[in-house]
């Protein structure tokens, strides 16, 4: 038996107008995935616990068995582990983005206009974080390049003990009242303000603005954290897994867990990823001795975050065409049994740009017992209907496993 999750980040949403109050997952084309549904367990599952933020980070925790409550210690410590920054016991790291905001003269009076510097490239971001680093590294803080827009750094000595909005959630709004505040809050908006400067004629910049792309203005920092201790995934239980995704965050979880964890050739984190190349990853690493797969797609999520109603349904068909579909046909091929976990981490309506904490919609399919509960198709609102509900995201994984 091989087991597969297949995690649509922000794929759930709200009804949309111009849908005919549909959701993206109930327009969006998706044959395969619907097919599943009448032959699976169909539900709702809370993955983000209440009295916690709708992060990926938590999300993803959860579906993967680990209880946010107590493995979670911060968003960017999960994504050093997969730049390979070692961290000490007393190391505080922040996520550092590459953000676009509007050019009034007191950098707090701007307002964030892309959490992503129009999704900048890691060849032309690892140029900027690098410059930055030159001149504003001091002794025990460093910039740590990443991927496309997000980056880290490092505080020695740190505190967590501040409060930081991540850019994400807001999105053309003023960014006054969401400055950093608490311990350390002015040492991280120096940098902010000083990087906002040596950004503003920067030759990746200036060629960027020359081709019609938002420039990378500014650092943002967010997602405070200390040194994580996750438990072996093989270990905790019995399986030998393989984490495919295209960001930091979830490789980094993939690294903790001791996962092995592939580069895929086209995979972007975005749209326009090689859906195609995530999946075949899967079925290399079951030929190579895994048990699990854990397949990651960030695209509906920034484009729930970018109010991109036609890519986020683009994003949607095509993890039911060139993921679901054919991992399908192929395990079918392979003659070997198999049950798949299909859900999001959280949803990313388009309505608010941002995370929130409504349960998502789940499908759980078992290729040796195919038995539906009431879905005829995947979507939030065939998924409510069936009246079953997972009060935690940890319970998933026991589901597929056992």
């Amino acid at each position: 038996m091989k087991y597969i999750v297949v995690l649509g980040d922000g794929m759930a949403d709200y009804p949309v107008k111009e849908l005919n109050s549909k959701t993206p997952l109930e327009a969006a084309y998706k044959p395969n995935t619907d097919a599943l549904a009448a032959v699976s367990e169909t539900g709702l599952c809370r993955t983000v616990p209440e009295n916690m933020k709708p992060g990926s980070d938590v999300a993803n925790l959860s579906v993967l068995g680990y209880d946010p409550a107590q493995y979670y210690s911060g968003r960017s410590p999960l994504e050093a582990a997969s730049i390979g920054i070692a961290l000490k016991d007393t190391d505080v790291t922040f996520r550092a983005n590459l953000v676009t905001l509007s050019d009034e003269e007191n950098y707090e009076d701007a307002t964030m206009l892309d959490y992503s510097a129009g999704e900048i490239s890691t060849a032309e971001a690892k140029e900027l974080i690098c410059f930055l680093a030159e001149k504003l590294n001091v002794a025990g803080a460093k910039l740590y390049a990443g991927i496309s827009y997000r980056h880290c750094l490092v505080k020695e000595n740190g505190s967590v003990n501040v409060t930081l909005t991540p850019p994400h959630d807001i999105t053309s709004k003023k960014i006054a009242t969401c400055l950093p505040q608490g311990d350390g809050a002015d040492f991280l908006f120096s940098l902010m303000k000083k990087s906002r400067e040596l950004l503003k004629d920067h030759p990746v910049n200036l060629a960027r603005a020359a081709a019609g792309k938002k420039k990378a203005t500014s650092l943002w920092f967010w997602g405070a954290g200390k040194k994580p201790n996750l438990d072996s995934f093989e270990k905790k239980f019995g399986k030998k897994g393989v984490m495919i995704s295209a960001v930091d965050l979830l490789k980094g979880m993939g690294k903790l867990t001791g996962m092995s964890v592939p580069d895929v050739a086209g995979a972007t984190g975005n749209y326009d990823t090689d859906f195609t190349a995530k999946a075949q990853a899967a079925l290399n690493a079951f030929d190579e001795g895994a048990d699990f797969a854990y397949i990651h797609m960030e695209a509906p999520d920034e484009c729930g975050h970018q109010g991109d109603l036609k890519h986020k349904i683009y994003s949607i068909e095509q993890i039911d065409e060139k993921v679901v579909g054919f991992l399908c046909r192929e395990m079918e091929k392979r003659g070997e049994p198999f049950r798949m976990l299909i859900l999001p981490d959280h949803p990313t309506p388009l309505a608010v740009k941002t995370h929130v904490s409504d349960p998502v919609p789940y499908l759980l399919y078992d290729s040796e017992k195919k038995q539906g509960n009431g879905a005829q198709s995947y979507c939030e609102r065939e998924a409510a209907a069936t009246g079953a509900f997972v009060p935690a995201g940890t319970e998933l994984m026991k589901k597929l496993l056992f």
